[in-house]
């Protein structure tokens, strides 16, 4: 898909000595540049699904006791 985009001179200057340095065109740099910063910010959905799960989960009944007593015994083999 075509699209106009303006972008600051510096990144334009730097994208296409990119492009050229690495014999792809500035439309590939551009296009992997916004794939990277999309995947980069994937994350977020992650997040966001996750606390939807959690909160239809509940918090339940409190701290598992297992996982006090293993946390206390860690706790007390450090040193501090």
């Amino acid at each position: 898909m075509k699209t106009a985009v303006s972008v600051p001179n510096e990144v334009f200057a730097r994208a296409d000595a990119l492009a050229k340095a690495t014999g792809r065109s500035r439309s590939e740099v551009y296009s992997a540049a916004l794939a990277e910063y999309i995947a980069r910010h994937a994350d977020d959905e992650v997040t966001t699904a996750l606390d939807r799960v959690v909160g239809q989960l509940g918090e339940g009944n409190g701290p598992d006791e297992f996982v006090s007593t293993a946390a206390a015994r860690t706790l007390e083999n450090l040193e501090w």
